[in-house]
C-alpha cells in the first residue's frame, strides 16, 4: 500500500479520493486493504509449522519467531498489533512459542517476557495462576481461554499443565447443528472447530496422564469428519490464522497429526505468511472494506467530488458485491443463502454487519446510476437479515438465538447497520410488495432494541469496535456515531412505523453526547488522543444535523484536514475488535472514513 497522496489540486478530500481509487484491486471492483500483523497469530502459526509441519516448514517458522523477537514492546511484552500495548494473553502465547521453538537464539527476549508475565500475575507463575488470570480476563467465555491454556500445556508438556486446562463439551458437536443454540455451549458460535479439536485434545491428554480410558476416543472419527466438513477447501477456518493454528496444534497433540484436516490447515498457514515473517489474524476483510469504500466514494461523488467518477466506473464494484453474496447454505453456521461475509475467500461466514454493509453500498451504487440488476441480491439479502433478528429486536453477528456469550448476543452497532439497510430498501421496487410489511415490523422492533440499549448519557456501546486505552476497552464514540448515523438514515422509515418522535429523541441524545465528547483539538476518541477513524465517524454522524452538530462536524473536519495535509496517509489505529477480543487495525479504515467525512452532505 502506498503511503503518499499526490493529487494535483492538493485539496484534502480529493487527495483521499485519489488515493483510495488507486488502491482498488485489479479489475476495479474491490479493495483488499491490509490487516495489521499480529504477534498472537504469528506465534501460533509459527508454532504450528514448527511442531506439526514438515522439515521445510522450519525455515518459515523460524522467520516468524524472529519477527516476534523484533517486535517486542519496550516493557518486554507483546500486544495484538505492533501498535498495541502489551497484554497477558498475547505475551503468554509468544513467550511459550519462543521458549519452546527458538532455542537459545532469543533467550534474553524470553527472560524479559517471563518477568513481564510474573509482574502481571502478581504471584508465582504456574498453570494454576495462569488459569486464574485467564478466568479474570474472559469470565465464563472459554472460546479463547481454553485454547491458550492448551497451547501452554503443549509447549510445557507436563502432567500438571494439562490438569489445569479447563474442559470443553466437545462431544456436543456430534449433535445436529440446529440444536447448538439450545445447549448453552461455553464457546461462541464461530469457534466450533476449537471446541472440537482443543476439547478432544485436552480430554485425551488428561486421560493418558491419569492412565484411564478416554471415553471420547470412540467419538474421534465422527468429530474428525465434522472438522473436515467445517473446513473450507483452502484449509483456513474462517480464514483466521489463530483458529486454524489452534486446530492444527490440538489435533497433532491428540495423535491425529496425519489427518487431512491438519495437512490442509498447514497449507493455509504457509500460504498466509507475510513477506516479513509475520501473520495477520485473518487473510483480509475484502468484502467489508469494499462496502465501506463504495459508501465513501458514492457519498463524495454526490458532494465535493461530483463528476469525478462516472457510473460506468462504479459498476464493477456493484457487480463484485453481488458476485460474492452467499448463494448456498453455509456449512459452518448453517446460515441460509443471501448473506455476505467479511471476505470473499472460502473461510468467510455470512454475518449481519457485512450483509447490512453490502446492502447499503448496493443502494448507493444503484442510486449513482450503476446499470446492474440488483433485485435478486437485494431481495435475498434483506430476507437474510430479517430471519436473523433476535427476539429482543436486535441483531446478532452470526446466529439467531445464540444469546449467552458476548460475541453472540444482539449488539447496537450491528443492529443499527441493519436498520440503515432495511430503511434504504423498504419501499424500493427491488423488494416484493409483501416484504415492506415485514421490513416495517423489523424496523419497529430494532428501534425498540436501540432505545433499550441507549445509555443514560445518550451513548451506545458497540461490540466489534473498541479502544485499548478506554475503560473495559469500550468505545462509545464509534457506537454512538454508528447508531446516530443510522437513525438519521432511517428518518422516513421511523416515521412510517410510528417511531418518528422516539427515534428523533434517541438521535438527538446521541448527537449531544458526541458534541460533549469532542476533544479541544476538534477530534474524537474513546482514549486520550483523537484518532482519524473515530473523528471521521463522529463527523459523518453529525453532518446533516442542526447548527450545533454542523459546527462540531466542521471542527472535526478541520482536524481531519490537518491529519492529511502533509500528504502522508495517517497511521491506522487498532480500534477494531476481532474474535475473542483481539485488537486489529486495517489500513483502509482511516482512508474510507475520512473520504466520507469530507463529503458535503445536507439534511434529508
Amino acid at each position: 500500500m502506498k503511503n503518499r497522496c499526490d493529487a494535483a489540486d492538493g485539496e484534502e478530500g480529493q487527495q483521499v479520493f485519489c488515493h483510495l481509487w488507486r488502491l482498488r484491486d485489479p479489475g476495479g471492483g474491490s479493495w483488499s486493504g491490509e490487516l495489521a500483523e499480529s504477534a498472537l497469530a504469528t506465534a501460533l502459526a509459527a508454532a504450528a509449522l514448527a511442531d506439526a509441519g514438515e522439515a521445510d516448514d522450519r525455515v518459515q517458522a523460524d522467520s516468524g519467531l524472529n519477527w516476534l523477537a523484533c517486535h517486542v514492546n519496550p516493557d518486554g511484552g507483546w500486544g495484538d498489533t505492533p501498535h498495541s500495548r502489551s497484554n497477558l494473553s498475547t505475551t503468554l502465547l509468544v513467550h511459550a512459542a519462543l521458549q519452546r521453538f527458538a532455542g537459545e537464539r532469543h533467550a534474553k527476549t524470553v527472560a524479559r517476557a517471563g518477568e513481564w508475565i510474573d509482574r502481571q500475575l502478581g504471584e508465582a507463575r504456574s498453570p494454576a495462576s495462569v488459569a486464574r488470570a485467564l478466568r479474570r480476563t474472559y469470565g465464563e467465555d472459554r472460546t479463547f481461554a481454553v485454547p491458550i491454556q492448551a497451547f501452554l500445556a503443549m509447549c510445557q508438556d507436563t502432567r500438571q499443565a494439562w490438569q489445569w486446562v479447563m474442559p470443553l463439551p466437545f462431544a456436543l458437536a456430534c449433535l445436529p447443528q440446529r440444536l447448538y443454540r439450545l445447549l448453552r455451549l461455553q464457546v461462541v458460535s464461530y469457534a466450533l472447530p476449537a471446541l472440537i479439536a482443543v476439547g478432544l485434545c485436552r480430554h485425551l491428554r488428561v486421560a493418558r496422564n491419569r492412565r484411564i480410558t478416554a471415553w471420547g476416543r470412540a467419538l474421534a472419527p465422527a468429530l474428525l469428519r465434522k472438522l473436515a466438513a467445517l473446513q473450507p477447501d483452502h484449509g483456513g477456518y474462517l480464514d483466521a490464522i489463530p483458529l486454524t493454528a489452534f486446530v492444527v496444534l490440538a489435533l497433532h497433540h491428540a495423535g491425529f497429526g496425519g489427518h487431512a484436516v491438519v495437512g490442509k490447515g498447514l497449507a493455509f498457514l504457509r500460504h498466509s505468511a507475510r513477506a516479513g515473517g509475520g501473520w495477520a489474524i485473518d487473510s483480509n476483510l475484502r468484502t467489508w472494506v469494499t462496502s465501506l469504500a463504495a459508501r465513501a466514494i458514492t457519498a463524495y461523488r454526490e458532494g465535493a467530488g461530483a463528476g469525478r467518477v462516472e457510473a460506468e466506473a462504479l459498476t464493477p464494484i456493484a457487480r463484485w458485491l453481488i458476485q460474492v453474496q452467499k448463494t448456498e447454505r453455509h456449512p459452518f453456521t448453517g446460515a441460509a443463502p443471501g448473506g455476505w461475509a467479511w471476505t470473499d475467500l472460502p473461510g468467510g461466514v455470512p454475518d449481519a454487519d457485512d450483509t447490512a454493509g453490502a446492502l447499503v453500498a448496493l443502494k448507493r451504487l444503484r442510486d449513482a446510476g450503476c446499470a446492474v440488476d440488483f433485485r435478486a441480491a437485494v431481495r435475498d439479502g434483506v430476507r437474510w437479515l430479517l430471519d436473523l433478528q433476535n427476539r429482543d429486536g436486535g441483531l446478532p453477528t452470526f446466529c439467531r438465538g445464540w444469546g449467552r456469550l458476548p460475541f453472540d448476543r444482539s449488539c447496537p452497532d450491528i443492529s443499527a447497520h441493519a436498520l440503515a439497510a432495511w430503511a434504504a430498501w423498504r419501499n424500493d421496487p427491488a423488494l416484493p410488495s409483501y416484504a415492506e410489511r415485514k421490513v416495517d415490523s423489523a424496523i419497529r422492533r430494532v428501534l425498540g432494541y436501540l432505545k433499550q440499549e441507549q445509555q443514560p448519557d445518550g451513548s451506545w456501546i458497540p461490540l466489534w469496535f473498541g479502544h485499548q486505552d478506554a475503560e473495559h476497552g469500550q468505545n462509545p464514540v464509534v457506537g454512538t456515531a454508528r447508531v446516530t448515523d443510522a437513525l438519521r438514515a432511517a428518518h422516513y422509515a421511523a416515521d412510517a412505523v410510528g417511531w418518528a418522535g422516539e427515534a428523533e429523541a434517541m438521535r438527538t441524545a446521541g448527537e449531544r453526547w458526541l458534541i460533549r465528547s469532542q476533544k479541544p483539538d476538534g477530534g474524537w476518541s474513546a482514549g486520550k488522543t483523537a484518532t482519524v477513524e473515530e473523528t471521521a465517524l463522529a463527523v459523518i454522524a453529525l453532518l446533516g444535523g442542526d447548527a450545533p452538530c454542523r459546527a462540531a462536524a466542521e471542527r472535526g473536519r478541520n482536524r481531519l484536514k490537518e491529519a492529511w495535509r502533509s500528504g502522508n496517509v495517517p497511521q491506522a489505529t487498532p480500534i477494531g475488535l476481532y474474535f475473542s477480543v483481539l485488537w486489529y487495525h486495517e489500513q483502509l479504515y482511516p482512508i474510507v472514513s475520512s473520504l466520507e467525512a469530507f463529503a458535503v452532505r445536507t439534511p434529508t
